[in-house]
């Protein structure tokens, strides 16, 4: 049959009818481009989707991406044959898993703990805790409130040096051994990891975590649905990373929340910056983990400072749910600092083999000078334990110490560096309100004990004592102004009395500083005399006594 001179040839298959000539070469194969020939769809065949490509993409607008089977079984090079290549950096890069988290929720959250909050980090290694014989009655009542799941919490207050932190010590140790201690936060002012409150909830969540895997997934699973919920608030903290995860494994995996370790230890919380954020944690405890459907028991140790004092006062919005041990009121430790005492120096006896090297005299008049507060016998033996010392002659030292300026020995460093602090943090607080500008803290605060304890001298040599309202007076205070002075000072003084500030623990030496103003007192006092002459009589009559004492001083040190 004739051809028609008008048809042309039909390509072989599998080539295209716009072929490149130089196809044919290099027996019969294309050169390789370096891109994919697309194929047409042969005449009478089912039709596809346009075949316009995408701005960016090679497959057609309409065509389904190609499944994980078709990218792994696909090659770049499929039919090549006979070619070199060289200096070839392929990088493939699969897709990412729509159910993989890109956020590691618990490494996270480890992250933002601080571990030297916890009772047994190596942070606080050797950390001082009360011995099998003391406080027996104090931690059996504390371990029996937490014990018993109707408490919920309990708030240890106590002054400085009174012993919190030992009890809450060996109160962690207890319920770690009991199996219901749930986490701890030991606060330190001098430690910047656990100065604050930034880190209190993630370490707490951290610790609940480890004692339940179901637990430990919601809690990471929370992390990871809010990363930065670590810079939210403390109350929306605690929500998120303890109270919802807590809801969830009860409904979703039928935890019995009971079963879990329910004690939550919390120390110093005076040693965390800030009185507001004291304020805000307490609110947030009480807010979220007191809820009914939670079983946390949370113990809360600290001076008697604003923020706790506040809120544990009769109207305060722990009132009404706390348990309050109050240490130095209702609790006598001085049979404890007794058995201490005798203990150490026991120990010590043996190491020495000298067993005489103290008397029970020497031990009864370290407990009186203690006043009750544990931190001063247990400062006095680190000073007498000094291993490459003599204990004898070092406990000489401590029962004859005074303050000398010429005295090299300081058995008593650690005691005034820790009132030093607590006075100088008072005093700056004190003197930033503004309507207490121009007011010398330090004075004021003398001028009062003075009057509480040793009164003042008359002209004729008499003693006597201003009314309270009368002193205010004369220095032009308002009536609170005794307890706005010694408002942070309640770690340092007793209700009704003076613990620490007491003219005895101020040497004669010193008392120069202020009395040589009496010399300059009319010039300094000039514009206030006629205002307030009250007050440059007080001022004259402390700064009068302070120089008779450094005279006497001074007397007794030349006839010396």
């Amino acid at each position: 049959m004739p051809k028609d001179p008008s048809s042309k040839p039909r390509p072989k298959s599998g080539a295209s009818p716009h072929s490149d000539p130089s196809s044919s070469r290099r027996g019969g194969k294309k050169a390789h481009s370096g891109r994919k020939t697309k194929k047409r769809v042969q005449c009478g065949a089912e039709r596809d989707e346009p075949r316009l490509g995408a701005p960016f993409e090679e497959r057609p607008i309409g065509r389904p991406p190609p499944t994980q089977a078709d990218l792994s079984s696909s090659t770049f090079f499929e039919g090549a044959q006979h070619f070199q290549m060289g200096n070839l950096n392929v990088t493939v890069n699969s897709p990412p898993n729509p159910r993989e988290p890109l956020v590691d929720g618990w490494k996270l959250l480890v992250e933002n703990i601080s571990r030297n909050a916890l009772h047994n980090s190596s942070a606080r290694y050797d950390a001082p805790k009360c011995d099998e014989d003391t406080r027996v009655e104090l931690t059996r009542e504390i371990m029996d409130r937490i014990m018993d799941r109707d408490n919920r919490l309990l708030c240890m207050t106590g002054a400085a040096g009174s012993g919190k932190s030992a009890l809450q010590q060996t109160t962690a140790e207890r319920c770690a051994s009991s199996g219901i201690l749930g986490s701890t936060y030991f606060f330190s002012s001098a430690d910047p990891t656990r100065n604050t409150i930034s880190t209190v909830v993630p370490t707490i969540a951290y610790q609940m975590g480890r004692h339940n895997p179901h637990l430990k997934q919601a809690i990471s699973a929370a992390v990871v649905d809010n990363p930065v919920i670590f810079d939210r608030s403390l109350q929306a903290q605690m929500d998120n990373l303890l109270v919802r995860p807590m809801e969830q494994v009860r409904e979703r995996a039928g935890l019995n929340l009971s079963t879990l370790p329910h004690a939550i230890l919390i120390d110093g919380l005076d040693e965390c910056k800030g009185e507001e954020r004291q304020e805000e944690l307490l609110t947030a405890i009480r807010g979220c983990l007191l809820a009914d459907d939670l079983p946390f028991c949370v113990f809360i140790a600290s001076r008697p400072e604003l923020a706790i004092r506040t809120a544990l006062a009769p109207g305060g919005h722990l009132h009404a749910v706390a348990y309050h041990v109050q240490l130095s009121e209702h609790h006598d430790a001085s049979g404890d600092m007794r058995r201490f005492l005798w203990r150490r120096f026991e120990q010590l006896s043996l190491r020495t083999g000298n067993s005489h090297w103290f008397t029970e005299e020497n031990i009864e008049t370290l407990v009186e000078a203690g006043s009750g507060q544990f931190i001063y016998v247990a400062t006095v033996y680190r000073w007498i334990s000094e291993r490459r010392a003599s204990p004898a002659e070092r406990l000489k030292i401590v029962l004859t110490w005074t303050p000398d300026a010429e005295q090299r020995a300081r058995p008593f460093e650690a005691l005034d560096q820790l009132y030093t602090n607590i006075l100088l943090n008072a005093k700056n607080a004190y003197e930033s309100v503004d309507t207490h500008s121009g007011q010398d803290f330090l004075l004021l605060l003398k001028i009062h004990h003075i009057n509480a304890v040793d009164g003042f001298s008359d002209t004729r040599g008499g003693i006597f004592n201003y009314s309270k309202a009368r002193l205010t007076d004369l220095l032009s205070l308002g009536d609170e102004s005794v307890e706005i002075l010694i408002s942070d000072l309640h770690s340092l003084v007793q209700k009704g009395g003076w613990a620490k500030i007491d003219s005895a623990n101020v040497h004669p030496a010193h008392k120069w500083d202020y009395a040589y103003l009496l010399e300059q007192l009319d010039v300094l006092t000039k514009g206030i005399r006629k205002r307030n002459p009250g007050v440059v009589e007080v001022m004259r009559t402390c700064l009068e006594k302070w120089k008779r004492e450094y005279d006497d001083f001074g007397a007794e040190r030349q006839f010396e």
